[in-house]
């Protein structure tokens, strides 16, 4: 199984990496409120239980998200099955469902098409573009393989 690695933009990766951060802050200083001010301060004991644990439960919770995000998200091949990792999202196809694959060079994107006709945007990086179609053309030689340039657009003729 050939895995490929999902290619996040540098301000997304600053975002998920800043939600880490700010994940981790509001961890420490929940902690320190609760060393600090406690529970015995409240008329109500209840309350500030319940929003000590409500605040554990978001911060870990949107560290595990994060991470997962940064670590798991990828795309992998094997011989009868495309699957899609997006943290802990996680899809997969059928290899023989694939009815092509467009790589569009003037939006730099890669597309894989489904009989269905749905279809997803692959987002890897580009060099490794031909080495993720021959990985479904392996598994599938079936697939179509186009591309999409200026060249052979049709759109631009007409203008």
């Amino acid at each position: 199984m050939k895995t490929y690695k999902y290619k996040f933009t540098k301000l997304i990766t600053a975002f998920i990496w800043a939600g880490i951060a700010l994940s981790v802050g509001a961890f420490v200083l929940n902690t320190y409120f609760v060393f600090a001010e406690g529970i015995s301060s409240a008329a109500n004991v209840f309350y500030p239980i319940l929003r000590y644990v409500l605040m554990y439960f978001v911060s870990v919770a949107a560290f595990v998200l994060l991470i997962s995000l940064i670590f798991s998200s990828n795309y992998s091949i094997s011989e009868t099955k495309f699957k899609t990792s997006f943290g802990i999202i996680k899809s997969s196809y059928d290899i023989a469902k694939i009815e092509s694959v467009v790589l569009d060079r003037k939006t730099k994107k890669l597309s894989v098409y489904f009989e269905d006709k749905n279809f997803i945007v692959v987002v890897v990086k580009e060099e490794w573009y031909e080495d993720f179609i021959s990985e479904l053309l392996k598994a599938n030689p079936k697939i179509e393989y186009s591309i999409v340039s200026k060249e052979n657009d049709v759109d631009e003729e007409k203008k």
